[in-house]
């Protein structure tokens, strides 16, 4: 008898005494998982030690994108945070980097998100309530003022308008001196996701994207340490899609972006290093550790035998990740922090490069400082006393985790070879097929919540009756509009407005003849023509996406 055999038999004599037991458990994306894997449950789906695992930093880079992982450097703490004025945020940066963060990470309000300045009548009651109010270049300046950029990477959260935001922060680099090649960081940039999930748009989709891929080509040729893009799954699993559906809609995303980029004339080798990525790190612990690391043997393979990219780092998927915000609950929110706790140590067993971890109290308010410190601090002290940084992929050869991480690259193939079926990702989005698809998924997870199917601790199970609730939040003074305004006014006194009005026509003109927007809107930033001039220049020549709503 073998020793599987053994065990399913005595299996079987303990589960005649006990209350009976699902066989098979399924993940958050109901993936039936084996009780127990074994080599046996490998070889029925035809894992390949050599092809499919590897050694860290080797292809496929199941393992990690570096050999030696976190032993040689840890990945970048990065705390998401903007709120108020640009200086109020400034102040935040600085609290961050003094406790030790190594990453800036910027969130912006949600006029600046949708291409309008603060004085914009669609800005009332809006201006620095979810990030930072940005509607020039000198609010960019007083944002990172006292901040030497060419020592910080900095990661800026926008999409709509990001090629607008991406001018203003070259610029500003200019401003300070600092050589091109040290300009580090990421804009996210991923406008296919928008259509998507998170619905932040200006544009209709074919300049959006267009946008993009300007921005791509200009940073591979002027900024060649920048990442312009930064696809990103994080909003498409918020927005309640399943692990599965994250990796496979956003390494769709990603694709269509290379195969534009292609078409532009770009060599794949050129611009591919510098692409990355930005993941959701849910709780299902196996499954997320999984997602990580099917998604790096997905995109390596994609990038080698598909499209001919020789240079292993065009082979490489580089990802930051940022724990579940949806996960998060208002209901005993202490409870967040262990959460947030579990979550970041999926995401730095799955190999992630740079991590932010979220504060025990976003589901009430922007976080405060006392609780964005604690989310930092739990990535301290998994880098600092947990041990895992010692080891690279030390779950790697896990019968579970190999069983699991084959399972979510199989069913996300199959989801992008059906994208591929329609015409790719934006034909896909245009059919509002992902949409639906995670409309579907995000409905279900609610029923299976509703029924007690999936436990969410607090809201549906270990209720307790909620004490008046003592934990402070962040307030936003609001009068921040008013004081944006003003200054906004100030700047449009002195700036040389003849300047502006010839730069915004060359931008109007770059557009028409469909020409790469990146010079001209450099240089309307640079005599301080505003976000929304830029991008309402934009609109006068390629209109407004507006959601049909199909599916």
């Amino acid at each position: 008898m073998s020793k599987r055999a053994e065990w399913e038999k005595k299996k079987a004599e303990i589960e005649k005494k006990s209350p009976p037991r699902p066989e098979r458990f399924t993940t958050l994306s109901d993936m039936e998982v084996p009780l127990l894997c074994t080599p046996e449950d490998l070889e029925k789906i035809n894992f390949n030690v050599d092809q499919d695992l590897g050694l860290p930093g080797e292809f496929p880079f199941t393992r990690g994108v570096q050999h030696n992982m976190y032993r040689g450097k840890l990945w970048t703490m990065r705390q998401f945070a903007g709120f108020a004025s640009p200086d109020e945020t400034n102040k935040r940066f600085k609290l961050l980097l003094e406790q030790g963060q190594t990453g800036l990470s910027t969130a912006f309000d949600m006029p600046t998100l949708m291409g309008y300045d603060c004085d914009s009548s669609k800005s009332l009651g809006e201006v620095g309530k979810c990030g930072v109010s940005v509607s020039s270049l000198e609010d960019m300046e007083r944002l990172f003022a006292g901040i030497p950029l060419g020592d910080v990477t900095t990661s800026m959260t926008i999409n709509g308008p990001a090629i607008v935001i991406l001018a203003m922060y070259y610029a500003m680099a200019e401003k300070q001196g600092v050589p091109k090649e040290k300009v580090r960081g990421t804009l996210q940039n991923d406008i296919l996701k928008e259509y998507i999930a998170q619905k932040e748009w200006l544009f209709p989709i074919a300049p959006a994207v267009k946008c993009v891929i300007d921005t791509i080509e200009y940073g591979t040729k002027h900024y060649s340490n920048w990442n312009t893009v930064s696809i990103s799954g994080y909003h498409i699993r918020e927005a309640g899609a399943t692990a599965v559906q994250e990796l496979a809609f956003t390494l769709a995303d990603g694709l269509a972006y290379v195969e534009e980029s292609v078409k532009r004339g770009m060599d794949i080798d050129e611009f591919a290093p510098r692409l990355s990525f930005f993941f959701d790190v849910h709780n299902d612990f196996f499954e997320e550790i999984a997602k990580f690391r099917a998604a790096r043997r997905i995109w390596a393979r994609k990038m080698k035998d598909k499209y001919g990219a020789k240079n292993p780092k065009s082979w490489m998927l580089r990802t930051h990740a940022q724990t579940a915000g949806v996960s998060l609950t208002a209901q005993q929110p202490m409870n967040n922090i262990v959460r947030v706790a579990v979550q970041a140590m999926a995401g730095v067993l799955g190999g992630v490069n740079s991590l932010h971890t979220n504060s025990m109290d976003e589901t009430l308010a922007l976080p405060t400082d006392e609780a964005v410190v604690i989310a930092l601090r739990t990535q301290q002290i998994i880098a600092e006393e947990s041990g895992v940084a010692n080891f690279a992929d030390p779950l790697g050869g896990s019968y579970l985790v190999e069983y699991l991480t084959n399972k979510v690259e199989k069913d996300a193939l199959a989801y992008i070879d059906k994208i591929d079926e329609m015409g790719g990702m934006v034909k896909a989005v245009e059919n509002g097929y992902p949409q639906s698809e995670i409309a579907n998924s995000a409905y279900r997870f609610q029923r299976q919540l509703e029924s007690k199917e999936k436990v969410m601790v607090g809201v549906n199970k270990f209720q307790q009756q909620e004490a008046k609730r003592t934990m402070g939040t962040l307030y936003i003074d609001r009068t921040v509009g008013e004081k944006q305004i003003q200054k906004l006014k100030e700047l449009k006194a002195r700036r040389d407005n003849v300047a502006v009005k010839k730069c915004l026509s060359d931008v109007k003109e770059a557009a028409e003849k469909g020409v790469n927007l990146m010079p001209s809107i450099l240089e309307a930033v640079k005599v301080y023509s505003t976000l929304q001039e830029v991008c309402d220049t934009l609109r006068g020549v390629y209109g407004e996406y507006r959601e049909d709503g199909k599916f």
